[in-house]
């Protein structure tokens, strides 16, 4: 299964790579779109709806949505508020988790994948015109992708103390602490190419990487409560879009959200 692993997220990086760095910035756009709508799909089995008419209809209803925010966000008060909606989600997710992580139903899960899917569309499209946009919405996904590697081996090796057992019990403290001293290195590498100022960038990059964890144990509740190992099958090792990008959904709005506000994007 790790071979599989492996060969599928090389060829993933390797088409990541072509896009995002030998396109131009709508090819970015298209696939990333692509991506998301897939994901909706995948999220709609979470509400657990019987009819496939539903599910498509809830695709549909994040397509529109994500129009309505992509001209909502033209504006810098637009797009800040609508980033600002999603740390505030975020918070609340991890709320969720702690504190009622059995509490499920088709609604929360219905306003949970609007308010996970669309803002990280919108956020990593924004990423990606910037000036170093491509570089920039690479660094996003390395800090994720970092924070999953070093959480999966630390996991295996040394993981002792669940992290969140009634949601996903594979998951443990020692294997965030692995993720999290592995996205530090990241981060500080990320500071020397961007040249921005260390001790604030390390600090933002430990809090996106705190909440790529939240954005992947509300993924990890919502397929408990659908009844589901994983979000699809698509990735052969990896399953389902949302499998790929459940961190993401959380990670790349608060990295966006704190760019903003440390001056690095207008």
């Amino acid at each position: 299964m790790l071979k599989t692993r492996i060969v599928t997220a090389v060829v993933l990086v390797l088409t990541l790579l072509g896009v995002i760095f030998f396109l131009p910035p709508v090819a970015t756009v298209v696939a990333v779109t692509a991506m998301v709508v897939a994901a909706a799909w995948e999220w709609s089995a979470f509400l657990r709806a019987p009819a496939m008419a539903i599910r498509a209809l809830y695709v549909a209803a994040v397509v529109v949505l994500l129009w309505v925010v992509w001209q909502i966000t033209n504006t810098p008060r637009g797009r800040n508020t609508v980033l600002l909606i999603a740390l505030v989600w975020w918070i609340v997710a991890l709320f969720w988790i702690v504190l009622a992580p059995r509490l499920a139903s088709s609604a929360m899960a219905a306003v949970a994948g609007i308010l996970a899917l669309v803002p990280a569309w919108m956020a990593l499209i924004r990423l990606r015109y910037m000036p170093s946009g491509a570089e920039w919405m690479l660094f996003v996904l390395v800090l994720c992708w970092a924070a999953d590697i070093g959480a999966y081996f630390v996991g295996r090796k040394f993981g002792r103390t669940r992290l969140a057992p009634a949601v996903s019990p594979g998951k443990t403290w020692e294997g965030v602490l692995g993720g999290v001293v592995l996205s530090v290195l990241v981060a500080f590498v990320g500071a020397f190419y961007f040249g921005v100022a260390s001790p604030l960038f390390i600090g933002l990059c430990i809090a996106v990487v705190g909440f790529s964890v939240v954005g992947d144990l509300t993924e990890s509740l919502l397929k408990r409560f659908a009844g589901l190992k994983d979000s699809g099958t698509l990735f052969p090792g990896h399953g389902g879009v949302m499998d790929r990008i459940d961190s993401v959904t959380s990670a790349a709005p608060v990295l966006f959200f704190g760019l903003i506000a440390l001056g690095v994007a207008a």
